[in-house]
């Protein structure tokens, strides 16, 4: 499995507006190793980084794109379905019954949910209370989706294992087709080797080594 080596930072970090700038995340690797296994066209950069302390999994996507789009019809399920989006999924093991997904987009909109094997999806089950914090930022030619979990809700839902998270990376970009209707263009960090678009699968996951 691939791995992602998180680095372990001093826990002297309180401030929440703290993580939102970039000399927080100086210490942490840039992984830049995203594919597109379905689509040839090329797609926009994206670095990914996380730390952690005792108290929680910091996470950072940077994606630079200038064309974003966000279904702001509501905020239901389809709507952040529908939106240009980055994804964390965590597995206990490779059975995936659960495995816990969270779906974010550039309005700081989550879609957390419980899922099981063959997109079998708990959308009324959330991520414990109080546990989990997003923030973003938008700029002209970039987004930045970020925020912390905390390390007793990973070990609370059982994600933690010899120091390390099964985690899967992703990325939806969704761009106008021929017919003006927004299609999306799905973005991973491990490739899962199937012949269509699928992240809910043991194969695309890789490894978060919390360093010591």
């Amino acid at each position: 499995m691939k791995e992602y080596q998180v680095v372990l930072i001093d826990k002297s970090h309180k401030n929440e507006s703290e993580i939102l700038n970039p000399v927080f995340w100086e210490k942490a690797y840039c992984l830049t190793d995203f594919c597109s296994p379905w689509k040839s066209d090329s797609f926009s950069k994206i670095e990914f980084r996380a730390l952690w302390d005792s108290d929680y999994l910091y996470f950072n996507f940077q994606v630079f794109d200038s064309e974003v789009y966000i279904d702001r019809k509501d905020n239901s399920t389809d709507s952040i379905c529908n939106s240009d989006r980055v994804e964390l999924f965590f597995r206990k093991d490779d059975k995936l019954s659960p495995y816990y997904c969270l779906e974010m987009d550039v309005d700081a909109r989550v879609l957390d949910f419980e899922a099981y094997p063959k997109w079998n999806f708990d959308y009324d089950w959330k991520w414990p209370e109080g546990q989990l914090e997003i923030q973003s930022v938008k700029k002209q030619n970039a987004f930045t989706v970020l925020g912390k979990i905390s390390i007793a809700s990973l070990k609370e839902l059982d994600l933690i294992h010899n120091n390390t998270i099964e985690t899967g990376v992703y990325r939806a970009k969704f761009s106008k087709d021929e017919k003006g209707e927004y299609q999306p263009t799905w973005i991973t960090w491990v490739n899962p080797n199937t012949e269509e678009p699928n992240f809910h699968i043991a194969s695309s996951f890789g490894k978060f080594v919390l360093m010591k």
